[in-house]
């Protein structure tokens, strides 16, 4: 097992893990693969992108997706998406990608990491499980536009 920097070559393997994560009734999303390379092609060309994906033998199973975030007093890492393979879930993969990460930011010297996650979701109960906390001084909010 390796985990390595995202490449653009990864795109296309990590929309397809995305898809087969989402596409199902606990996410309820229909994501096509052509969004889904959309959609983390986004991510890939931000300027402070911040990608690594996991790789079992020549198998990409999981992949995470932040940029640097600048803030007035110390940056943070923003994870847009994290993802590992249905069939790959709960061995400790996710987990993995998170001390990637955090060994970023601490080589870095940022302040953190933050994310959002949907609360209804088993996706939080892994954060909360590995030292992330609900921040009840952030409000995640929306306007639908019809």
């Amino acid at each position: 097992m390796t985990i390595r920097k995202m490449e653009q070559g990864d795109i296309a393997v990590c929309a397809d893990i995305l898809c087969s994560v989402y596409n199902n009734e606990l996410w309820q999303c229909r994501w096509t693969k052509k969004a889904a390379i959309e959609y983390l092609n986004d991510f890939f060309e931000m300027k402070k992108f911040v990608g690594y994906v996991l790789v079992d033998e020549k198998e990409i199973i999981a992949g995470i997706f932040a940029h640097e975030k600048v803030w007035w007093n110390n940056s943070e890492i923003f994870v847009e998406e994290m993802f590992v393979k249905p069939e790959r879930q709960h061995m400790g993969y996710g987990l993995m990608l998170i001390r990637q990460i955090e060994m970023y930011v601490k080589e870095k010297g940022f302040a953190g990491i933050t994310l959002s996650t949907n609360k209804y979701a088993p996706a939080r109960v892994f954060y909360q499980k590995n030292g992330f906390q609900d921040c009840s001084h952030v409000l995640f909010m929306a306007k639908e536009m019809r």
